[in-house]
């Protein structure tokens, strides 16, 4: 995501989630933190014929990544692309060294909680009117990550 992708994403933001929308400033910042070498961000497009069809985010800081956001247009729901996604960023906690990746979904999200699970989330706990103004509860889901120093080492002879 470069700075001139955030008016569209803003319209995709505002489609989906009309009542919580994300501001341009909370864009602006994020992508200020995802540059240059001491970069803490990583924020994704996905495009299709010149549209921004979907968009995601991942902090990272001392080893934990924690996905801020993965948004779909809904005419791509069922397509994989949040799946894609997702695995973009979850690679990019990887580049991080992050040893752990968590997140925040709605309650009510059945569809996004899935997406989360097959890619090994497990929920830990709740966060209780998280999502403002509508006082929506958030479950919160984590990801432990293996690091290349903790992988098995393979010898051959």
């Amino acid at each position: 995501m470069r700075w001139w992708d955030i008016a569209p994403v803003l319209e995709l933001e505002h489609d989906l989630f009309p009542e919580d929308a994300w501001s341009p400033g909370m864009f602006w910042s994020e992508l200020a933190h995802a540059r240059g070498p001491f970069a803490t961000r990583r924020y994704l497009v996905a495009e299709q014929d010149g549209r921004i069809v979907g968009y995601g985010g991942l902090a990272a800081i001392d080893g934990t990544g924690d996905i801020q956001t993965i948004a779909i247009a809904r005419d791509q729901w069922g397509t994989g692309l949040g799946g894609r996604l997702l695995a973009e960023l979850l690679g990019a906690a990887t580049d991080f060294e992050c040893r752990e990746v968590l997140l925040e979904v709605r309650v009510d999200n059945a569809r996004a909680q899935r997406l989360y699970e097959r890619f090994g989330f497990e929920p830990i706990g709740f966060r209780r009117g998280y999502y403002q103004p509508g006082n929506v509860d958030a479950l919160v889901m984590r990801l432990t990550t293996q690091t290349s120093s903790e992988a098995p080492s393979v010898q051959g002879t």
